[in-house]
């Protein structure tokens, strides 16, 4: 089976609407359809204990972004810069656009 289709992309500026960082705005880091999750810079931050490796020598404490479901976080139009559902429409080449559903300006460049 397919993964399903996320309306957010790589790149986007998304607002966080429920959760611990409810209110934060931040761009997404990674998608990752198939478990339906993005990852928001400075959202969802995590504790990491790591070791020492060849790569890393100092081991200790690391704090990274974990991935957040992709229903908790909402696209934020560049044009209008109101978060804001996602239409998607078809454009005469085949090429599908994502358009904001607030102004109707198209999302992607």
């Amino acid at each position: 089976m397919a993964a399903p289709r996320l309306k957010i992309k790589t790149g986007d500026q998304v607002l966080v609407r429920s959760g611990k960082d409810k209110g934060k705005k931040g761009k997404v880091i990674a998608a990752y359809p198939a478990a339906g999750k993005v990852k928001v810079e400075n959202v969802n931050i995590i504790k990491k204990h790591a070791k020492p490796t060849q790569k890393v020598k100092q081991g200790g404490i690391r704090e990274m972004e974990a991935p957040v479901y992709v229903s908790r976080v909402q696209l934020v139009c560049p044009q209008c810069n109101q978060p804001t559902r996602v239409a998607r429409d078809q454009v005469v080449n085949g090429q599908r656009v994502r358009r904001c559903k607030k102004c109707g300006e198209t999302v992607d460049k």
